[in-house]
């Protein structure tokens, strides 16, 4: 059984966390009204490829699959992503500046408020508008609005989803399908403009870890992609374009004996009216009175597995940033976060999340802690 040795690893928003990159980003390209925490120099263009699932524990771990990137690690300090440290969360807090509290992609799957549903970040529902359900600025609105041209290259799958208009909205959308037209295409769009600020998202190295493991040959042979990817893009953009490598969260793989079967211990599922978030960060959604109950009964089974949180405490703690009134109620009424490679699974209620090999979402340093690499265009 994992023991709780360790602090919770808490984002650290408006000063060296994925928010703070976001804003820096834009004060360097010089929108005014812009902090840059980061105090990144100013230029003409800036470029950041964001490699999903790339953490910085990860990437310290594997510097023989990643020379390039790992020689730039050197002399680079990490990031935190945010909570919960999964992609939606990420892409909204890199996409409009801002943390978690305040941009309202709160996890993977959060409430509906008054519904009775979760929203699927990633596969969304049609019936909500995903710029109603996060209306403040992205950062590319901010760009364009000040003429900084906006690029976001990703998937062409992408281009429409509502996880891209609730957190990428204002940039002018390159479909990328391959390594080979991430590249091409990115560097083309920052050629015929500045200034400019362009997003490249790659998605490989996650869903590699997802399915088979962090820990595996085949999560190696795809961050060896990944590092040829960035040197390819950092020999392909303009001269002076700022490139910055990042992720989004990082990544632990989960041994059967360190999964917790909410469907397999009714106890855990007495006082619950849905299961929200995903197997390393859960949003406990409770009963009309049941949160105190609940909140004892999970720190009861789960014991120093995780972090279990009321939902005030986590937000007194700042594990979301300063919360906005108008998204408080997407926050589960508990919140569980595992301390060590333990994940809170479904099998028979989520079993595709279940099944899953890597998992990431939590706070301790292998899931939040992602690089800031930096190469300066010659």
């Amino acid at each position: 059984m994992t023991t709780q040795t360790v602090e919770p690893t808490l984002p650290r928003y408006s000063e060296s966390s994925l928010d703070a990159l976001a804003t820096s980003m834009l004060a360097s390209l010089g929108v005014p009204g812009e902090p840059n925490p980061l105090r990144l120099p100013e230029t003409e263009r800036v470029c950041v490829l964001l490699v999903d699932g790339l953490g910085w524990e990860l990437l310290s771990e594997h510097p023989a699959a990643a020379p390039f990137l790992s020689e730039l690690a050197m002399t680079a300090a990490p990031l935190t992503a945010g909570f919960p440290a999964t992609t939606a969360t990420s892409l909204g807090t890199l996409g409009t500046g801002r943390p978690p509290g305040q941009h309202g992609l709160l996890g993977y799957q959060v409430a509906i408020p008054g519904s009775g549903r979760l929203l699927n970040a990633l596969r969304w529902d049609r019936s909500v508008d995903p710029v109603s359900w996060q209306p403040g600025s992205t950062i590319f609105e901010r760009a364009t609005a000040e003429g900084v041209a906006a690029f976001h290259a990703a998937p062409g799958a992408f281009r429409t989803s509502g996880l891209s208009t609730a957190a990428m909205r204002g940039a002018e959308f390159l479909a990328a399908d391959t390594l080979g037209a991430l590249v091409s295409r990115s560097a083309a769009a920052l050629a015929g403009a500045e200034p400019a600020l362009a997003l490249v998202y790659y998605g490989d190295l996650d869903s590699t870890g997802h399915a088979l493991g962090c820990g595996s040959d085949a999560w190696q042979y795809q961050l060896a992609h990944v590092d040829r990817l960035a040197e390819q893009l950092a020999a392909a953009v303009p001269h002076g374009t700022m490139l910055y490598v990042t992720g989004d969260h990082g990544m632990t793989d989960v041994p059967a004996a360190e999964r917790i079967d909410v469907d397999a211990l009714p106890e855990l599922r007495h006082g619950l009216a849905l299961l929200g978030g995903e197997p390393r960060a859960r949003h406990l959604y409770c009963r009309s009175g049941a949160a105190g109950d609940v909140l004892h009964t999970w720190r009861e089974v789960l014991g120093a597995r995780a972090w279990v949180a009321s939902k005030e405490h986590a937000i007194a703690d700042g594990w979301f940033g300063p919360v906005d009134e108008a998204f408080s109620a997407r926050i589960g009424d508990v919140i569980v976060a595992p301390s060590g490679p333990s994940a809170v699974v479904a099998t028979r209620t989520e079993p595709r999340e279940s099944a899953l090999a890597g998992m990431h979402g939590s706070l301790t340093q292998a899931d939040q802690l992602v690089p800031l690499l930096t190469i300066a265009g010659t």
